[in-house]
C-alpha cells in the first residue's frame, strides 16, 4: 500500500458488492475504487477538493460522486451491512457509550446563507437542513457530531447539529436511529445492554426512555439535580443509582473520537454541506468497521 491507498483487497472485497450500479441506459461509473479512494485521502489530509493527485482522475467525479452517494443513502448503507457482518461475527460489545464533540468550521463552509433552527432529522429524510448543521459556539462558527459508540471504540450512530445544540435533546433521536440488521432473518437488533453517558445526559425523560428501552442507564446525576433533590426532601424522590464500575469505561466515546479526528477533514469541517460533511464522517465509520473485520480470522 502507498500514501494514496487505504484499502486492502480484503477490505475492498467487503465494500465492492455493495456499491450501486448504474442503470443499463446510464453511462458507465469511473471505477469505483479509484474514487472511493480518492474521497478517503481528501478526508484523511485535509486539501482541497481541487488539488487531489491525478491519480484518482478528474476531482470533480471524485467530488460528484461522495456528494451521490452521501445524499442517496449509499455510505449509510455499506455502514449498515457492515455492522450487520460485525453483529454476526459477535465483534460488537453491546455496551455504548454516547457524547458530543464540536468540530470548527473553516471559512470555506461557513459561506452559504443560513437559517437558524434547522431540523436534526435530515438525516431520515436526507434533505440539507437549513442551518447546515453549523451554529455559533464559544469558539466560532462549528459543527457538533453526536456520537454512540460500542465498547470496543468503534461507530454505531452519527448524527450532526449545529455547534451551540444542547446534548441531552439529541440523545433520543441518536438512540433511535440505532438499527443493526441480523444475519439472516429476524428485526433490526435496536437494543444495548447498557448506555454509558456524562452528567450532560442526566434528565428524567432520558432515563424513562432507556427504562422503555429496557437499557441500563450509567448516567450519574448533576450536582444542582442532587440539591434540589434534598431540598425537597421525601417529594424529591430517590437518589439515582447507577453501576460506578461501568461508568470507568464512558472514556471510549472520547477515544473514539480522537480516532475519528485523525481525518484532518473531519476535525476541522471544510464542507459547505451537512450531507457531505456527515458522509465523510460515516465513511470514517466504514474504513474502521472494515479493519475490525479484517482482523478477525
Amino acid at each position: 500500500m502507498t500514501r494514496t491507498e487505504s484499502l486492502t483487497d480484503e477490505q475492498w472485497a467487503l465494500v465492492e458488492s455493495l456499491m450501486p450500479r448504474p442503470d443499463e441506459a446510464g453511462r458507465p461509473f469511473r471505477d469505483h475504487r479509484m474514487v472511493v479512494e480518492g474521497i478517503i485521502y481528501r478526508y484523511r489530509t485535509g486539501i482541497a477538493w481541487r488539488d487531489l493527485p491525478s491519480c484518482f482522475g478528474p476531482w470533480q467525479t471524485v467530488w460528484k460522486r461522495h456528494r451521490r452517494f452521501s445524499g442517496d443513502g449509499t455510505w449509510d448503507a455499506i455502514l449498515t451491512a457492515l455492522l450487520g457482518r460485525a453483529d454476526h461475527q459477535g465483534l460488537i460489545d453491546w455496551e455504548v457509550s454516547i457524547d458530543s464533540t464540536i468540530n470548527r468550521a473553516h471559512q470555506h463552509a461557513t459561506n452559504l446563507p443560513r437559517t437558524t433552527g434547522g431540523s436534526a432529522n435530515y438525516m431520515k429524510q436526507r434533505q440539507e437542513p437549513a442551518d447546515h448543521a453549523i451554529g455559533r459556539s464559544r469558539g466560532g462558527l462549528s459543527t457538533k457530531i453526536h456520537h454512540l459508540c460500542d465498547g470496543n471504540m468503534r461507530p454505531l450512530v452519527m448524527l450532526l447539529g449545529p455547534g451551540q445544540g444542547g446534548d441531552a435533546p439529541m440523545f433520543g433521536p441518536v438512540m433511535n436511529a440505532l438499527r443493526v440488521p441480523r444475519t439472516g432473518r429476524g428485526r433490526p437488533r435496536t437494543t444495548p445492554v447498557r448506555a454509558l453517558a456524562d452528567k450532560t445526559y442526566s434528565s428524567r425523560a432520558i432515563r424513562e426512555l432507556l427504562r422503555r428501552k429496557g437499557v441500563q442507564a450509567v448516567i450519574p446525576e448533576r450536582a444542582d439535580q442532587i440539591t434540589n433533590r434534598a431540598r425537597r426532601g421525601a417529594q424529591g424522590g430517590r437518589p439515582v443509582s447507577y453501576d460506578p464500575e461501568a461508568y470507568k469505561r464512558r472514556n471510549v466515546a472520547e477515544r473514539s473520537f480522537n480516532v475519528f479526528k485523525q481525518w484532518r477533514a473531519l476535525a476541522t469541517r471544510y464542507d459547505k454541506l451537512a450531507l457531505t460533511y456527515h458522509g465523510g464522517v460515516v465513511l470514517r465509520a466504514i474504513t474502521i468497521w472494515l479493519k475490525a473485520l479484517g482482523d478477525t480470522p
